[in-house]
């Protein structure tokens, strides 16, 4: 059984879930939905700009599994922060999805007008169409201001995490306020090396697991809710297998690692 982390506000989220950025419209993702919850999974994310919530939406739809028994997230994308159509791309992602309620609604990126687009999201949750609000790629500063003129505490921040960039400081200053962290790019994201650590290699032959498994299980011995990517029907179920604990010695390890390392852009400077 996925642990599963409770919110600020009595809603459940499993710890773990399927992420698919990068994953292509169509057969590929429709797939790697099914594949998951085939497994086990009950929790998918994806958002607007990733071009495949049509995909994912026909990926519930084809499993068989009862869309109430599914944790979905979809994310607000920038531009439409930018125009104030906030309840327009609510709508539109609901249709492709072809559900009426997301489990998680997220602010994707910290862009300007944030606050006021907040507003909107609450207005959401409050109608009952978004269980939970939360924002992604918010750092300390960021959570500050929007705390400041928030009604609805946001119940997570969505954030590039894995042991190059642990984001500790981050997650402690987020749970003094009542808010969950998440993991995305938790193995190092797409082209990126994190897998082939010498450190990681050895606890993975040290526990009997693969590395990926060992950072997903760190992941959720530290509180985060964590959403591997695959597109692999093999290692869909492989980051399932996580039902293990690594010594408190072994968490240090992991978290010395640490070197502020990211493989997605940076929240303070971005420009899309």
């Amino acid at each position: 059984m996925i642990k599963k982390k409770i919110f600020n506000n009595g809603v459940e989220i499993p710890m773990l879930g399927l992420g698919v950025y990068q994953t292509k419209d169509g057969a590929e993702t429709v797939n790697a939905v099914k594949w998951a919850l085939e497994a086990g999974y009950r929790h998918i994310d994806t958002a607007a700009v990733y071009g495949n919530e049509n995909s994912v939406g026909l990926g519930i739809k084809e499993s068989g599994i009862p869309r109430e028994e599914i944790f979905l997230t979809t994310k607000l994308w920038n531009e439409d922060i930018r125009k104030g159509r906030e309840l327009e791309a609510f709508e539109e992602s609901l249709k492709r999805l072809q559900t009426d309620y997301v489990d998680l609604y997220l602010i994707h990126w910290p862009v300007e007008n944030r606050e006021k687009s907040w507003k909107v999201l609450e207005e959401i949750y409050a109608s009952g169409r978004a269980k939970a609000i939360g924002v992604s790629n918010f750092q300390q500063h960021h959570l500050e201001k929007l705390l400041a003129v928030a009604k609805v505490i946001p119940a997570i921040n969505q954030v590039e995490a894995h042991p190059y960039l642990n984001n500790n400081e981050l997650a402690d200053y987020c749970r003094s306020k009542g808010i969950a962290m998440q993991a995305y790019s938790p193995l190092g994201g797409t082209g990126g090396n994190l897998l082939e650590n010498e450190v990681l290699n050895k606890l993975a032959e040290k526990y009997n697991r693969t590395p990926a498994q060992i950072v997903i299980c760190w992941d959720i011995q530290r509180d985060f809710v964590v959403i591997p990517k695959s597109v692999h029907k093999d290692r869909i179920i492989s980051n399932l297998e996580v039902d293990f604990e690594l010594l408190p010695e072994d968490m240090e390890v992991i978290n010395s690692l640490n070197c502020g390392k990211r493989f997605g852009p940076d929240p303070d400077h971005f420009d899309f």
